[in-house]
């Protein structure tokens, strides 16, 4: 089992950042790709951006490219996105995931446990 809590989100106005967290506590973080999704209301969840393992390989959806950065610290069991120029559109509660496999990935399936959440909200 892994256990998975996100943080940071909160509320920002448009152009400004915020930079969230997820720990995790319960098998060896190192041994999972990691995964932040969002929800936004009335919308399905979707992939915003993927890590490997080792934290060398990096996903990122085409709404967010150049302006979100996932990162790891295996150290400290702990997987970040920071989040620049947030726009309205990023309004949407934040996931965080872990998938039992080496390469990032986008697809919901794989990833095996996830996080309760965290909300952020972009104000224009």
């Amino acid at each position: 089992q892994v256990q998975l809590v996100e943080s940071g989100g909160g509320l920002v106005q448009a152009g400004g950042s915020l930079r969230l967290a997820c720990a995790a506590s319960g098998r060896t973080f190192s041994s999972y790709a990691m995964g932040w999704f969002r929800q936004a209301p009335g919308k399905e969840r979707e992939v915003v951006a993927s890590i490997n393992r080792s934290g060398g390989s990096t996903y990122y959806a085409e709404s967010v490219k150049g302006r979100f950065t996932i990162s790891r610290d295996n150290a400290k069991n702990t997987v970040f996105l920071q989040m620049n120029s947030l726009k309205p559109e990023d309004t949407a509660v934040y996931y965080c995931a872990a998938a039992p496999r080496n390469y990032a990935t986008i697809l919901q399936a794989l990833y095996d446990y996830w996080g309760q959440g965290t909300q952020v909200t972009v104000s224009s």
